[in-house]
């Protein structure tokens, strides 16, 4: 198992930071968002559905429809939105939120680094909010994450 990121990830901390900068209350058009990011809306509906189903947004068909914030951007961590789409970020089985019991575990010599690994990223992702991305400055005219 490879520690990297999906592009379904990535995209949805973009779409979230998105929707997060764009935010006047209103629901904000999927093809806004979709024309912004440059990512297919049918793709971007597949993504912000997790986020709709988890309570975090709310979506409206029709004329002016679109999504909005339920929960503030504020309180929504990198962490959170990370576990939702990739699940376990855990970088072995004998850690994370299920972890498998293994019959070498009180004998292992890697188990402590495997721990602190795992609560450094979480940590570390924990410290973002979907907030402080949208307000990032862009360091680049055509990077994106």
């Amino acid at each position: 198992m490879a520690m990297r990121i999906s592009t379904k990830g990535r995209y949805a901390l973009r779409i979230l930071a998105d929707l997060a900068e764009h935010d006047n209350g209103t629901f904000i058009p999927l093809k806004q968002i979709a024309e912004r990011q440059e990512i297919s809306e049918k793709y971007l509906e597949g993504i912000i559905v997790v986020f709709s189903k988890a309570g975090y947004l709310e979506g409206q068909r029709g004329k002016k429809g679109g999504y909005r914030f339920l929960r503030s951007p504020e309180l929504i961590t990198v962490w959170d939105v990370l576990n939702m789409i990739e699940g376990d970020m855990a970088p072995v089985e004998c850690i994370g939120d299920h972890p498998t019991q293994c019959p070498r575990m009180s004998s292992c010599k890697t188990y402590e680094m495997w721990r602190g690994f795992y609560d450094m990223t979480k940590r570390y992702f924990k410290g973002f909010t979907i907030a402080d991305l949208a307000n990032s400055p862009a360091s680049g005219d055509d990077y994106m994450i």
